[in-house]
């Protein structure tokens, strides 16, 4: 059984002098581990900014458009005591758009750091005497109160004053939260670099990597070879920084995902028949093979619902085509007249799932033991070895700041 996989057969020895604690001066200066039939399924090195010459011609790339928000938020009690929260997804209202549109109050599920000297009360926020905007925001006076708790996790009510979107309280009050193993605070250089060039929609609170090596450039390029582009969303949560402490992936729990893609998008994937798929960053793997669940659900439920962890690994298997689980998900779209599908996922992609949407995928190089280098496991094989052995052997960037790579489908 695939749950029986250990985590200790998916790791490898990683340097911290390896970690890229900083990004490049320039995004597409990154280099590529290039990881296909054209390579003979051997590891070479490319240069990012010549991706699109190594992609097929008439092909399809799918990119995340999330962006990441400043959701880390700090406030002081009134004995003095600092307390962080780390804003994770809207709870009152639900829907991301409009809960950053509020302009007086709303709920956000959040992990409450220093969590111990906060039993109740409202807290106010703390502003640092250095900040230009200090007047400013005193006049804002943001104010957060614990309402309730589950797990590690806590529902927590923000007030403010003014008239301003919770989008501008978070952007004038916030932090980036860059991920944790940089060790190190958030700087200015985040704001921009912790963020793709084609970032559009508020929600995520970890960036899709994979993608912060693009540039118009690269954009361009591919336009020019007649790869086709497409969007989707996927919110990122925090759970993509949270390492596997069981000792089989059995045992580790998969966090849940909001996501949205467009009537067209799933259309195109309907009609794309043999046409090779890439998805930029596991973020958008995640996404579109949750999308086939999806349509089997519409298949034998008559309706879409949240893909579960192990889903994919059921004893009967799935005898559909993409093409079918997509047929299925645009009628029932066209019966309620949609013309988006907000969804949820949890799935885990791990050695044994069968991809049924993507062909390429571009990602960045993984923590070890991590859920992400399972995935990539799943993806080329036991070849995952050579390609990190390889990397590790020709000074490649690790991590999140880190070089990147073309993979294709085992």
């Amino acid at each position: 059984m695939v749950q029986d996989i250990r985590i200790e057969d998916y790791t490898y020895p990683l340097p911290e002098d390896r970690i890229a604690r900083y990004p490049l001066a320039q995004r597409n200066d990154s280099k590529l581990l290039v990881y296909t039939k054209s390579t003979n399924r051997r590891p070479e090195t490319a240069k990012f900014r010549d991706i699109a010459g190594y992609l097929p011609e008439n092909s399809l790339v799918v990119f995340n458009e999330t962006k990441v928000v400043p959701a880390r938020l700090f406030f002081k009690k009134s004995t003095g005591a600092l307390i962080e929260i780390f804003c994770l997804e809207p709870i009152s209202p639900t829907d991301y758009q409009l809960a950053f549109a509020q302009t007086e109050s709303c709920c956000w599920k959040a992990i409450v750091g220093n969590s111990k000297r906060w039993k109740e009360g409202r807290v106010q926020l703390y502003i640092a005497s250095d900040r230009p905007e200090a007047s400013l925001l005193e006049e804002m006076s943001l104010e957060a109160e614990r309402i309730g708790n589950e797990g590690e996790t806590s529902t927590i009510r923000f007030s403010w004053k003014g008239g301003w979107s919770f989008s501008q309280v978070m952007e004038h009050c916030g932090r980036i939260p860059i991920p944790p193993y940089l060790k190190r605070e958030t700087e200015t250089i985040d704001l921009e670099r912790y963020q793709t060039c084609y970032a559009l929609r508020e929600g995520s609170v970890a960036a899709p990597t994979a993608g912060l090596h693009f540039t118009p450039r690269e954009l361009d390029a591919l336009d020019a070879r007649g790869i086709e582009r497409y969007n989707l969303c996927l919110h990122v949560g925090a759970g993509t920084f949270l390492p596997v402490k069981s000792e089989t992936i059995g045992g580790h729990p998969m966090h849940s995902e909001p996501f949205s893609v467009s009537r067209h998008f799933i259309q195109m994937l309907r009609d794309k028949g043999e046409r090779p798929l890439t998805a930029v960053g596991t973020t958008s793997t995640r996404c579109l093979e949750s999308l086939y669940f999806i349509g089997v659900h519409c298949i034998e439920k008559g309706e879409p619902g949240l893909v579960e962890q192990w889903e994919p690994y059921r004893e009967s298997g799935y005898g559909y085509t993409l093409r079918e689980a997509m047929t299925a998900l645009i009628d029932y779209m066209d019966r309620n007249a949609l013309d988006s599908l907000t969804s949820r996922t949890r799935i885990i992609i791990v050695p044994g799932y069968r991809f049924r949407v993507i062909d390429y995928l571009v990602t960045n190089f993984h923590q070890p033991q991590s859920t992400l280098l399972l995935l990539i496991g799943a993806f080329v094989g036991e070849a995952w070895h050579d390609i990190y052995d390889y990397a590790l052997s020709n000074d490649f960037r690790f991590l999140s700041y880190g070089d990147s790579s073309l993979l294709q489908k085992e």
